[in-house]
């Protein structure tokens, strides 16, 4: 049985616009997984970091992988685009976080689910509100609250 996922896309070192897109056709491509709806790309500031602006967007995927068989896909294909991990925060060539799982709650060293920051960033938020705005954050409730919450957070969608 697949599992409804979705996962948060950004990049902000080299063409970040391509590297988004080039990840949406990768995941698409990857065996056991479908991409159900990709969201528009946002332009975000790095948040708790410095460099470039990020383009960021959202995946809605139906999966038959296991939450850490995704996550190694996902991290595969930040490796294909050169996604190197110097330190926390640190600019990047594609990062893919597996932000929600179903309605899975885990906690493990390797995973969080759901992602342990997403409901402090506009950036995912916005994205994820597009796809899904009736979207229920497994132990948080609403997706819409969060989103007023981070109101502050500049983010700009692209056209």
């Amino acid at each position: 049985m697949s599992e409804r996922v979705f996962v948060g896309l950004g990049a902000n070192l080299g063409d970040a616009r391509g590297a988004v897109q080039a990840a949406l056709q990768a995941l698409a491509g990857w065996p056991g997984v479908r991409v159900a709806a990709a969201s528009s790309l946002y332009r975000s500031a790095p948040v708790d970091a410095g460099g470039p602006d990020y383009i960021n967007a959202a995946a809605e995927l139906q999966t038959l992988l296991a939450p850490e068989a995704l996550l190694d896909a996902l991290q595969a294909i930040e490796h294909r685009h050169g996604r190197e991990r110097p330190y926390r925060h640190a600019p990047r060539t594609l990062d893919l976080d597996l932000l929600l799982y179903g309605d899975r709650v885990l906690d493990t060293p390797r995973l969080t689910l759901p992602h342990p920051r997403l409901h402090e960033r506009a950036f995912v938020l916005q994205p994820l509100a597009e796809l899904a705005p009736a979207l229920v954050l497994p132990g948080r409730g609403p997706l819409g609250p969060w989103l007023h919450a981070c109101a502050g957070q500049q983010i700009e969608r692209l056209t």
